[in-house]
C-alpha cells in the first residue's frame, strides 16, 4: 500500500496547485478554441480543389486551344477553382509569377491544337510559382489529360481511315468511305471535345477532419507532454528538501517509492486527458471518433510514455531551473516536431522521418486516425512505441535515482 499512499499524496499536491491547473487544463482548452477557429480554413472541411490562378500565353489560337481554355479549364468541374489570366508574352507571364500574381502558367506553342489533330504533339511549357506545387500539378494533370485524349482520338481516326482504304470489299456492296469517315470522326470528336477535365472532386468515404478536431488533438498531445517536466520537478523538489532521502532511508522499499512517483504522474496525466476530451467535446463539439476504447488505449499508452520520461528527467537533473528550461524549450521542440503546432505534411521528408523521436507525434497521429475511424491493427505500432519508451525511460530513471 506504500506505493499508492505516495501516489495519492503527490496527486493531491498537484490538484491543489493553481498554476498546474491553469497550465495543463485551462490553457489547452483556450488554445484549442483559438487555433481551431482561426485556422479552420486551412483544413479540408470541404471537398473542393485548392484555388488556382493560372496564366496562359497563346501564340496562335485555334479551335482545340479555345476549347481547352473555355470548356475544360473553365468547365463546371474546375471553374470555381481555376481563374485564368491571359498574357501577351512569356516574359509577362514570368514577371507575374515572380510577383506572385499567378500560381502557375502555361505557354502554348504555335499550332498546338492543329498539331494534335495531325498526330503531332507539341509540348507546352509549364511554369510554376515556388511553393505552389499542388496547384501546378493540377494544371499539369488537366493539360496532360486533354492532350492524351485528343491525340488518342486522332491516332485512332487515322488508323481506321488507313484500314478502310486498304481493305478489299468482300461483297458487291459499295462502301461510302467518305460517309463512314465522317461518322467516325463525329463520334470520336464527341469524345475528344467532352468537357471532362480528368479531375473530379469526390470524398474518399471519410469526412475530412476539421481545424477544431486537429488542434484539439494537437493541443491535448502538447500540453500532456508538459507533465514530463512537472512530474520531474516534484521529485527534484523532494530531493532538494531531503524528503526523498528520508523516504529512501525508511522501511519503504525503493521500488515502491519509484512506482508511487510514477503512478502519481500517470494518474494525473490520464485525468488531464480525460477532462480535456470531455471539455472539448461538449464546449466545441469536437468529434473524437466513434470508438471510445481506442481513445482510452491511446490516452493510457501516451500517459505511460510521458510518466516514464518524467522519471528519467528527474534521474538526470538536480536543479528546478534546469527542469523549467527543458519544459520551456525541449517540450516546444518536441511539440513542433510532432505536429502539434504545424501539420507534419508541411515538413520536408527528412524532418518527417526525424519526428519519430517525439512521443506526441505517435499520440497525435493515432488520435487523428481514431477521429477518422480506424482499425485496431493501425494502433498496434504507436501503442507499442509509447508503452515501451515509457518503460525504458522509467527503468533508466529508477537506476539514476537509486544512486543519488
Amino acid at each position: 500500500m506504500s506505493m499508492f499512499t505516495i501516489a495519492w499524496k503527490d496527486l493531491k499536491i498537484r490538484l491543489k496547485d493553481r498554476k498546474s491547473f491553469i497550465t495543463l487544463l485551462f490553457m489547452p482548452i483556450v488554445l484549442t478554441a483559438i487555433l481551431g477557429s482561426a485556422l479552420s480554413g486551412t483544413f479540408g472541411e470541404s471537398s473542393s480543389l485548392p484555388e488556382l490562378t493560372a496564366g496562359v500565353v497563346v501564340t496562335s489560337e485555334d479551335e482545340l486551344t479555345s476549347q481547352f481554355l473555355n470548356e475544360t479549364l473553365q468547365g463546371k468541374e474546375l471553374k470555381e477553382s481555376i481563374t485564368l489570366q491571359e498574357f501577351d508574352t512569356e516574359a509577362d507571364l514570368r514577371s507575374a509569377l515572380e510577383n506572385g500574381k499567378v500560381d502557375a502558367g502555361i505557354v502554348f506553342p504555335d499550332g498546338w491544337g492543329e498539331g494534335m489533330l495531325e498526330g503531332e504533339t507539341k509540348q507546352v511549357r509549364l511554369l510554376k510559382y515556388p511553393g505552389k506545387e499542388i496547384q501546378s500539378s493540377i494544371l499539369s494533370s488537366v493539360t496532360e489529360s486533354f492532350t492524351n485524349r485528343v491525340t488518342t482520338v486522332s491516332a485512332v481516326s487515322k488508323t481506321v481511315a488507313e484500314e478502310l482504304t486498304s481493305t478489299v470489299p468482300v461483297s458487291n456492296q459499295n462502301i461510302d468511305l467518305s460517309s463512314a469517315m465522317n461518322d467516325l470522326s463525329e463520334e470520336l470528336s464527341t469524345i475528344a471535345e467532352s468537357d471532362a477535365s480528368g479531375i473530379v472532386s469526390e470524398k474518399d468515404g471519410k469526412e475530412p477532419l476539421s481545424g477544431m478536431q486537429y488542434y484539439a488533438a494537437a493541443m491535448g498531445a502538447m500540453f500532456i507532454l508538459f507533465n514530463t517536466t512537472i512530474g520531474a520537478k516534484t521529485i527534484i523538489q523532494e530531493r532538494n528538501t531531503y524528503t526523498l532521502a528520508r523516504l529512501m532511508t525508511s522501511p519503504v522499499r525503493h521500488s515502491s517509492i519509484i512506482a508511487g512517483k510514477f503512478l502519481s504522474t500517470l494518474t494525473f496525466t490520464i485525468l488531464q486527458f480525460t477532462v480535456f476530451v470531455i471539455a472539448t467535446h461538449y464546449l466545441f463539439g469536437v468529434d473524437w471518433g466513434s470508438n471510445g476504447w481506442q481513445l482510452i488505449l491511446i490516452g493510457v499508452a501516451y500517459s505511460i510514455s510521458v510518466s516514464g520520461l518524467a522519471m528519467m528527467i528527474a534521474g538526470f537533473i538536480t536543479e528546478e531551473k534546469t527542469a523549467d528550461s527543458i519544459g520551456g524549450i525541449g517540450v516546444q521542440i518536441l511539440a513542433l516536431l510532432g505536429g502539434s503546432m504545424i501539420p507534419q505534411a508541411s515538413f520536408p521528408n527528412a524532418l518527417q522521418q526525424f519526428s519519430i523521436i517525439a512521443p506526441n507525434k505517435w499520440a497525435l497521429n493515432s488520435l487523428l486516425d481514431i477521429m477518422n475511424g480506424t482499425s485496431w491493427d493501425t494502433l498496434t505500432l504507436p501503442v507499442a512505441v509509447l508503452v515501451l519508451s515509457g518503460i525504458v525511460a522509467l527503468g533508466i530513471g529508477s537506476l539514476k535515482l537509486k544512486h543519488r
